[in-house]
């Protein structure tokens, strides 16, 4: 991937952002955190701390277990596996500014621990083979261009019958030019399969899908959320943010809103088991 174009996609900017929010909350910017005062704002994925939850609950996850996460942002899910369920993570994350705030707020929230933030592009990363027991993503397989070299090499990373957990966007329907122009240029979207292609990809690579289910609808409600709630908060946001910042997230947040409610972009939740 592409470290320089990913940033094309405004959710990205300023990531530092977070350090703001927390000092609104009345949060010294050097003190000790827990990592449930960072969710509110640390996960960039569709539900926050709930769809982490949902992929430990699925997979079982617990003290345990050794988990890599792909696309680890500034490190939300990551400490949320590793604060409730006690888990080992290695968080991969490509954007050099995500993975150091990420890094930092671990070492704030004393989970350094138990997290090892590397910034890797996963396909280059040296996974150890057959050293995970699940492997997990929110929001950030379809930025990777080579699905199919993808699931081969953290096929390999798993234990026999280690878990994945992802959360993905999908082509549901054929997209119109304006709506390809808005996924290559705001959403920096690289491969976007549709369900049945999505599932035969992970077969090919040696995985067992067990669920599949369709969040498009779910997606849909909570964009067009989203979007309403940051725009009718507008004063707060500018006060805090800048106005710069507040128009490119208003931007993205519209353009994914719209994207969802066209009916052709979809959204999956996927839990599958190495063979």
């Amino acid at each position: 991937m592409n470290e320089p174009a990913i940033k094309t996609m405004k959710l990205y900017s300023q990531a530092d952002r977070v350090l703001r929010e927390l000092k609104a909350a009345g949060i010294d910017t050097e003190a000790p955190l827990d990592f449930r005062d960072l969710s509110p704002f640390d996960h960039y994925h569709y539900h926050g701390a709930a769809a982490v939850q949902a992929a430990a609950d699925r997979l079982g996850l617990s003290s345990s277990h050794r988990v890599a996460e792909v696309g680890s942002g500034i490190g939300g899910p990551a400490r949320h596996l590793a604060g409730n369920c006690g888990c080992r993570v290695t968080a991969l994350e490509l954007q050099e500014d995500l993975h150091g705030l990420a890094n930092d707020l671990t070492q704030r929230c004393n989970l350094a621990g138990q997290i090892d933030h590397r910034r890797a592009d996963v396909l280059d990363e040296p996974l150890e083979e057959s050293a995970y027991d699940a492997v997990v993503s929110w929001l950030a397989i379809f930025h990777i261009p080579e699905h199919e070299r993808l699931w081969a090499h953290l096929c390999r990373s798993l234990k026999p019958g280690g878990g994945l957990f992802v959360e993905d966007l999908c082509s549901r329907f054929a997209f119109n030019a304006g709506e390809k122009q808005i996924l290559r240029e705001k959403l920096y979207a690289q491969s976007l399969p549709t369900p049945a292609q999505y599932c035969a990809e992970l077969n090919r690579a040696g995985f067992e899908v067990m669920e599949m289910t369709d969040m498009q609808e779910s997606w849909r409600l909570f964009t067009a959320e989203r979007l309403a709630a940051f725009r009718a908060a507008r004063e707060r946001h500018v006060a805090l943010h800048g106005e710069d910042l507040f128009r490119a997230l208003e931007d993205f947040y519209a353009a994914v809103a719209a994207l969802f409610a066209g009916g052709n972009l979809g959204g999956l939740r996927i839990v599958a088991r190495k063979v």
